[in-house]
């Protein structure tokens, strides 16, 4: 367990500067309610609806009901038009998809719902049994239908495309982000229309507009009605998390391209580069299993250390006074503040240095039980009550005070976007060793990966390091 500790001044270490990329500052919704600097996020627009699957379920249905005219008795219709419709493809169609490519799934489909037909005839009267000519002509019928359906549905998806295509935005190196862009332009069938360039610096290349303040990010946006980007390099995702992250608020499907390797992990393809959607923006939703773990982990701790806590508890009443549980205001998920808990082992000056101080002066100075706590986390201990109220979480980022939140906010890139998730008591960050006084910048990087590729499993990892490291604890 980890956390940071009241501080020792206002500024962090030389070592918690935030670095110039040279990229657009782009903040994205901030803790507090305030805005920053650079790239301004539109107002939200919904996200891009994908293909409503109402066409291809029609055209489903109606090859379905043409192959069960070929059945002589209703109740095997019924049950052939069941059948079918529950095997049929609930995927939706890979971008730019055809009905020759889904030729073999739909038709195999269609034949195991025939033959589960047969097959059911069979086992309640063997006498009864269908014909293969009635099965062959039923099949033929029904995916005949099928296919031509499905491919009517995919034309008319085609065409609507060609008419009006997605407008990009491609964010990556100049060079690579031109070359994409020109790949995809060649390539109207794609239905992406590339628009403008986002990079570091222009480097006077020619083609597409390079956009290189948030300013002509926002412009962009707005005019053109962008709903894609395009990220063409690797090192884009992870420097310049926020400028996606905020595109993917306001609306905008963003997409990885692999510009120069082939990848096979990717399920679709765009002008001939393997392409996959990343999940980024607050609206992901994060499993109940980790609120689950939290109540049950937490509920069985509190009841484990309790005596523990009441020990501590009643040392430090009588080797320090009365007042032996500290209460401070913290940001938490949404920006929304709770009040963390923990043992008192510092006493602040006043309010204001309890808010501002980054941290304690002078630790060495402090009574040896009071060091021991924090150096062992065990004044820590008091949160796993915040964790099982539902004001933290155990893993997720480390909530800060409303001050610090203020100004990291508008300084860090992506500080901001930390609080996508509730906050943490341990996380990705600390097992990285980053806890104290250390790079505000790493901090964020480390939490927004956390929060991007968060799964269930990751949370109990992230917790067995932290068990392992309070084995041998080197203080914070």
């Amino acid at each position: 367990m980890t956390a940071e500790r009241t501080a020792e001044s206002t500024v962090p270490s030389p070592g918690t500067q935030p670095r110039d990329h040279g990229f657009p500052t782009v903040p994205v919704v901030h803790a507090t309610g305030r805005g920053g600097a650079g790239f301004r996020s539109p107002a939200r627009r919904p996200a891009a609806r994908p293909a409503s699957p109402v066409s291809l379920l029609g055209a489903d249905l109606g090859a379905a009901l043409l192959g069960a005219l070929t059945l002589s008795r209703p109740v095997l219709m019924a049950l052939l038009v069941a059948g079918a419709m529950l095997l049929r493809p609930h995927r939706p169609p890979r971008r730019g998809q055809g009905v020759l490519d889904e030729l073999p799934t739909v038709c195999g489909r269609i034949a195991v719902a025939w033959l589960a037909l047969a097959a059911l005839v069979a086992a309640h009267d063997p006498r009864d049994a269908l014909p293969a000519g009635t099965l062959a002509l039923g099949f033929t019928v029904h995916a005949t239908a099928g296919c031509a359906g499905r491919g009517l549905v995919h034309w008319r998806r085609r065409v609507a495309l060609l008419r009006q295509p997605r407008a990009a935005l491609v964010v990556g190196p100049v060079d690579t982000a031109q070359r994409v862009a020109a790949a995809v332009l060649r390539h109207p069938r794609c239905g992406v229309r590339p628009v403008g360039i986002v990079a570091d610096h222009p480097d006077g290349t020619e083609g597409l507009p390079v956009l290189t303040t948030g300013e002509e990010v926002h412009r962009a946006l707005i005019q053109n009605g962008v709903r894609d980007v395009l990220v063409v390099h690797p090192s884009v995702r992870t420097e310049h998390g926020p400028l996606l992250r905020a595109l993917a608020e306001s609306g905008c499907a963003v997409w990885e391209l692999d510009a120069d390797s082939p990848s096979c992990e990717a399920r679709e393809q765009l002008a001939g580069y393997a392409c996959r959607q990343l999940e980024l923006g607050s609206g992901r939703r994060v499993d109940v299993g980790k609120r689950v773990l939290d109540a049950v982990v937490s509920g069985a701790l509190l009841l484990a250390v309790s005596p523990l806590l009441l020990a501590c508890a009643l040392a430090l009443r009588i080797s320090e006074g009365p007042g032996v549980v500290f209460r401070q205001e913290r940001i938490g998920q949404d920006g929304r503040p709770f009040t963390l808990l923990k043992l008192r082992t510092h006493r602040p000056a006043d309010e204001h240095e309890s808010a501002t101080r980054w941290s304690v002066e002078n630790e060495h100075d402090m009574p040896w039980f009071c060091r021991f706590l924090r150096r062992t986390s065990l004044d820590e201990l008091l949160q796993l009550w915040n964790v099982f109220r539902g004001d933290m979480s155990l893993v997720g980022p480390r909530p800060e005070r409303p001050y610090f939140v203020d100004r990291f906010s508008q300084t860090h890139p992506g500080y901001a976007a930390r609080h996508r998730m509730p906050t943490g008591i341990t996380g990705l960050a600390q097992i990285n060793g980053l806890r104290g006084d250390t790079s505000i910048e790493d901090r964020a990087r480390f939490d927004n990966a956390y929060i991007d590729n968060w799964s269930l499993w990751q949370d109990v990892c992230i917790l067995l390091r932290t068990a392992v490291a309070l084995v041998r604890p080197t203080g914070s």
